[in-house]
């Protein structure tokens, strides 16, 4: 398959890692999930490499049994927020559960992170446990419940960002017009779980409306995914697997009408990099023996620069994935990947060395979505 897109890449900034051993390393800041210059520091780096975007998982339903990141970490829009005023040109994404909170609130809040950064907001709307749901006076809804409420949810969302029209703000001193009214669009919403008047009070994204990504694999996420996001995040447990999921949404796509270029598939994977394969598991073994856990398995994309250069390649030249997640388990993982495998993609002309526009949606390649009402 012939992607239209360069690779895109991501840096995932989840504090000392998604294992129950790294926080313990010497190089890794035992409070990195709750550390402000750790995250300014992966943040900076990763935008000096020109990666696309910054991605923050979330969790809101935890126990002592929980790995520490989970324990011991930032809200996503606060963290972001104050990322976009240390950064310039990278992308900012946060993940929120749409079962967790209510749509006008998670609107304002992105689209407020959007202006911020000018243009560099997207998120990441997930479904949740529903365990978690009794921290948000929800725990009388069930598992059934998940996605007829997500699809609400998105719904109100993506008409929210639509409040007003893109010139529906003169901002005229002399004629004393500061909003044209007619311009201004309230949803209206009524459905099962949300009613929603609107409208929101803040004008339209310079992006037209934030990135919008869903996580999942299901025939009832592909189908919700391909009618009302921007891209998908994908397990990526194995390459064939991925690859099915990626043939099944662009197929999806192009049943509705949709070109499936102006779409991102992304797997976010534990890169451990070495100049040599051995120098690559010496990596791994460091955060074997630090814990009595063995809840860190092999990564997919594990050994020397060369090798892991030419596994990304192989992914992204089948259509697998437009975008690649670096996950950094091993404290020096993100760079890396920086220092030794970023190259290797620009030698070989897969991945750029500067980024090509001012806005999330220019450097992702994807189109500003036409103004819609709801």
């Amino acid at each position: 398959m012939n992607n239209r897109k360069t690779l895109k890449l991501a840096a995932v900034i989840d504090g000392p890692g998604w294992n129950f051993s790294s926080w313990r390393h010497p190089a890794m800041p035992a409070d990195a999930g709750e550390n402000i210059d750790f995250f300014i520091q992966q943040a900076q780096l990763a935008e000096q490499a020109k990666f696309e975007t910054l991605f923050l998982y979330d969790v809101s339903h935890v126990g002592p049994g929980n790995i520490p990141y989970y324990l011991s970490m930032f809200e996503g829009g606060t963290l972001m927020s104050a990322l976009a005023m240390k950064t310039e040109r990278i992308g900012l994404s946060l993940t929120a559960s749409t079962s967790y909170t209510d749509p006008y609130n998670l609107a304002r809040q992105v689209l407020s992170l959007d202006k911020l950064s000018k243009g560099r907001a997207s998120l990441n709307a997930i479904t949740s446990n529903p365990g978690g749901m009794v921290n948000f006076s929800r725990g009388h809804l069930g598992k059934a419940d998940q996605y007829p409420m997500h699809q609400e949810f998105l719904e109100i969302l993506l008409g929210l960002w639509d409040t007003y029209e893109d010139d529906a703000f003169p901002r005229d001193k002399q004629s004393g017009v500061f909003l044209n009214p007619r311009k201004m669009h309230p949803v209206n919403y009524r459905g099962k779980y949300f009613s929603v008047d609107g409208p929101l009070n803040l004008s339209r994204s310079v992006q037209g409306r934030p990135v919008l990504y869903m996580a999942g694999s299901s025939p009832t996420f592909v189908d919700l995914a391909t009618s009302y996001t921007d891209g998908v995040f994908m397990a990526g447990s194995t390459f064939e697997e991925t690859l099915l999921l990626a043939n099944a949404l662009t197929a999806k796509l192009v049943e509705k009408g949709r070109r499936p270029e102006g779409f991102v598939r992304a797997v976010s994977q534990n890169s451990i990099v070495g100049r040599t394969d051995a120098e690559a598991y010496q990596k791994y073994q460091e955060i074997r023996a630090l814990g009595p856990y063995s809840h860190t398995p092999v990564p997919l994309f594990m050994g020397s620069a060369e090798r892991v250069a030419t596994e990304i390649q192989r992914w992204y030249e089948a259509g697998a994935i437009d975008l690649f997640m670096v996950r950094q388990d091993h404290p020096h993982g993100l760079q890396d990947f920086i220092e030794l495998v970023v190259p290797i993609l620009q030698q070989r002309g897969l991945f750029h060395t500067e980024y090509e526009a001012e806005i999330l949606r220019g450097n992702l390649e994807l189109p500003k979505p036409a103004f819609r009402t709801v």
